[in-house]
């Protein structure tokens, strides 16, 4: 019993203490409900067309000038911390909130705004591009996108600000 009122001391203070301020992230459509990918939002190898949820993003600290996502599959290892793609969207340094239009998968041509971090480490599994929409073959994998505020110049990230992971569901 001590020791669990230790180690729970110890992230609360972690947590109090940690440099990154919680965002209010969310999937703004409708058809992502977080628990399982929607019909058609997965690769071209499984038959899908897919692409990025939009996301509302809220809470996002002074300063900040741009959202990164970076896209992930949890229950493969190699897909963790982003294989699926990591990119940001610029926004104004004043913004408080910011919607984060869609993505298209299997492709470089990212929209106006976005600008590319790392393509997706699975070019030879299914088609190259940004963003691999997911691709398990409706396993059960489990999908999710961690969201950051950052101060960005270049394309380069100079701060994390800010930081969430929105479940984008299960294929």
């Amino acid at each position: 019993m001590k020791y669990s009122a230790i180690i729970l001391l110890s992230i609360f203070a972690a947590n109090a203490y940690s440099d990154k301020a919680p965002l209010d992230a969310s999937l703004a459509d409708p058809a992502w409900d977080g628990s399982k990918v929607p019909a058609g939002q997965q690769c071209e190898k499984f038959g899908g067309e897919g692409s990025t949820p939009l996301l509302t993003i809220q809470q996002i600290p002074a300063g900040a000038n741009a959202v990164v996502m970076e896209y992930s599959d949890r229950t493969y290892p190699a897909m963790e911390h982003g294989g699926h793609g990591k990119f940001g969207y610029r926004i104004p340094p004043s913004s408080s909130t910011a919607n984060i239009p869609s993505v298209t998968g299997h492709t470089f041509d990212l929209p106006k705004g976005f600008f590319l971090i790392e393509a997706q480490r699975a070019p030879t599994w299914d088609k190259e591009g940004a963003y691999l929409p997911p691709c398990s073959g409706g396993k059960g994998n489990d999908y999710y996108v961690t969201v950051k505020a950052v101060k960005e110049i270049d394309g380069g990230i100079r701060e994390v600000l800010g930081e969430t992971e929105v479940p984008l569901g299960q294929y």
